[in-house]
Parts: structure tokens; C-alpha cells; sequence
């Protein structure tokens, strides 16, 4: 059964296809011919969890683009528990579809058009995981099974490029001051351990030549725009949040709490140099931890106050959580994450910099009264 109807991208028009069990809508539109100059080839891009904010920013970042890997763009495909929006702007065919990849047969009706690319970002957040422990391993641990599994039931050669979005908690105390490439795996929460299986698993679908796949292991995303989720990590990006936007922030945690960061932007730049790096250059070890900078909630307030004024900063109010303390309280601080950064991984380098990414790509330059 194909996933989606053909999709002609000569021509100005809406496409609606229905799967046979009636579930799910993929939903394609397109413009005018593409024309990007200097690619070669077309491909199919397909991205998991795009309603998501690294989702919805990875579609925009490929749509204005419109290419990647020095191949054109013909289709892209968008798949979330919810039915992402359709990008603006776009010159090439796009579906979307509402999509639980834990479902059965969801996941080979998402591959059905083969599609070349694929970026794995469908899963639960930290804090959710932790608090329904049955949702967290259907969503993280079934949906990425059953992802990999239709992948490798395709037959006829299939072979795409798999980016998996894991997390840096699949690490776990005790730490090194610094953490390095070579240190295990153990995890302390169910989010970590449910993105560690990934990992292994991704590994050896790699290994037998079901796929091409690379792990990337996102430091904490901040600033997150839009409204808070059920993060444990949610607080980083509120508290810089919320006051830029004229509002109070609670901080449930000490200012001497230190983590790992990266921007929205590091974090699609992550994904797409993994979707271009070959996998000879990988080896066996085909999951990396990302780049960022390491600095304490103190930290992360002062340059705040540096960038948007002490005003701003005093946005935020202290009040103590002993739940979401004792969560932050096993996750990892800092980290050498040479390896990837030998491959061509880059981050910021001061969170002054990502205070202003926030303001640029954000709130147009202007800070909340």
C-alpha cells in the first residue's frame, strides 16, 4: 500500500490520501517546479516527531535550503502523534500525517515511499517518561523498534540514512569532572534508558546493513520557544524564556546546578551534518555525543543579565522542587565531545550567544516589557 498519493511537484496542487484502515491522513501540497541550483539528483526526506520544536525547526531549515547532501529535495514527509502543519514557502511535494509509530503497521505505511533520509526525533520528554512509565517505553522503545524493524522488513535493498536524536541521558553518575567518549552507558532515569536501547539498537541494525544510521547525543536544547513542556529540563530554557517575554520564571533548582548546552540552531545543524557524514567515517561506534558548553544556572542568569539587563533577570522567582532536583541531580555536566567535533560538529561556545539566538530567531530583536 503506498503511504501517500503521487505527488507531482509540476503542478499547484493539494493531495489527499487515506491509509485503508482509515487512522491516518497523509496530507501533500506543492508549488511551483524546484529549481536549486547546483544539486544533483532528488530525494525523500522523511522526519518523525516534526510537530515537535526541533521538528518544526528542521523542516525549515530543509525548506529554505531545499536540499541536502548535494541532492535536490523532490519530496518530504512529516509524521507526529498529531498532524504537523504543512511548511510555508515550501517549492517542493510535502506530506504530513498523523502517525503513531508504536502502532502496528504505522511505521511501514511512514516508509512505504522509501524514503531516503530519515530523522528520527519522535519520542517523550524526560519528565513524561519518568512519570508514565508505560507511555515512555511504548513511545521511545516500541516506536523506535518498530521503526527499525519496518525498515529492515523492506527488502529489495532498502537502505536509508537513519538519524537518531538521543540524549545525554543515557549517561549517569557517578561522573568524571569531564566526560569523555570512551565513558558507558547508565542511564538513571527510564528517558535515558529508553534512549540507550535506541542506541544499541540502531547499532546493530547498522552492523547487519538493515540501514545507515548515526546516533547523536543532543546536549540540553535552550531556549525553547513556545510554552513549557513536561521536560525535567524545562526550567534551562524557562528561566531565560519567560523573562525575556515580559514574565516570571520559577527556578526549582540551586544557581550552582551545572549542565550542557546547545542552541536550537546547533541542534538542526547537528542533524543535518550527521545526515551527510558517510558511515566509514563512523566505524562500529556510530553514536556520538554533540558538542555544547558547560555552565551553571547562576551562569545561564548572569549572562542573561548581560545580554537583556539586570531587569530581566529579576524576572525569575526561587522555588525549590525536590523532585525535579533530585532528576537533574544524575545527569551529566560537562563533557569532551571531541570525537564529534573531529567530524565536523559545531556549537556555541558561550551561553551569551545562545541568549542571543533566542532574541534573534525568536522575538525579532525585541525583549518583553
Amino acid at each position: 500500500m503506498a503511504a501517500i498519493a503521487h505527488l507531482d511537484i509540476r503542478m499547484d496542487i493539494a493531495v489527499v490520501a487515506v491509509c485503508r484502515q482509515g487512522r491516518e491522513m497523509f496530507r501533500g501540497s506543492a508549488t511551483s517546479p524546484l529549481n536549486v541550483g547546483g544539486l544533483r539528483g532528488q530525494m525523500h526526506i522523511l522526519i518523525t516527531g516534526a510537530a515537535g520544536m526541533i521538528g518544526r525547526k528542521l523542516t525549515a531549515r530543509l525548506v529554505r535550503d531545499g536540499g541536502l547532501s548535494g541532492r535536490a529535495i523532490e519530496l518530504m514527509t512529516l509524521t507526529d502523534i498529531v498532524e504537523p502543519e504543512l511548511p510555508a514557502g515550501v517549492t517542493f511535494a510535502v506530506a504530513t500525517a498523523a502517525s503513531d509509530l508504536a502502532t502496528a503497521g504505522a511505521a511501514a505505511r511512514a516508509i512505504a515511499d522509501r524514503p531516503d533520509i530519515i530523522f528520527h526525533l519522535a519520542a517523550i520528554v524526560s519528565g513524561e517518561a519518568e512519570a508514565d512509565f508505560e507511555k515512555g517505553y511504548r513511545v521511545n522503545f516500541e516506536g523506535t523498534r518498530g521503526l527499525l524493524e519496518a525498515i529492515r522488513l523492506a527488502g529489495d535493498g532498502y537502505r536509508p540514512k537513519l538519524v537518531f536524536a538521543s540524549s545525554i541521558a543515557v549517561f549517569g553518575a557517578p561522573f568524571p569532572d569531564t566526560i569523555g567518549d570512551e565513558f558507558f552507558l547508565t542511564p538513571l532515569t527510564s528517558y535515558g534508558t529508553q534512549k540507550a536501547i535506541g542506541e544499541l539498537l540502531l547499532a546493530d541494525y547498522t552492523r547487519r546493513g538493515f540501514l545507515d544510521g548515526i546516533g547523536i547525543r543532543l546536549p540540553t536544547i535552550v531556549v525553547r520557544p513556545g510554552k513549557p513542556n513536561k521536560a525535567a529540563s524545562g526550567f534551562f530554557s524557562s528561566i531565560i524564556r519567560e523573562p525575556l517575554n515580559g514574565q516570571e520564571a520559577v527556578l526549582p533548582v540551586s544557581e550552582d546546578v551545572r549542565h550542557w548546552f546547545a542552541s536550537p540552531r546547533a541542534a538542526v545543524g547537528f542533524l543535518l551534518h550527521a545526515a551527510d557524514l558517510k558511515g566509514d567515517r563512523l566505524g562500529a561506534r556510530i553514536n556520538l555525543t554533540m558538542p555544547g558548553l558547560t555552565c551553571t544556572v547562576g551562569e545561564e542568569i548572569a549572562a542573561l543579565a548581560r545580554v537583556a539587563g539586570a531587569d530581566v533577570a529579576r524576572r525569575i522567582r526561587r522555588e525549590p522542587d525536590a523532585t525535579v532536583a533530585k532528576i537533574v541531580a544524575g545527569w551529566p555536566q560537562n563533557f569532551d565531545a571531541r570525537r564529534a567535533t573531529a567530524l565536523g560538529f559545531r556549537a556555541e561556545t558561550s551561553f551569551d550567544d545562545i541568549v542571543r539566538a533566542h532574541i534573534e530567531d525568536e522575538l525579532g530583536e525585541q525583549i518583553g516589557g
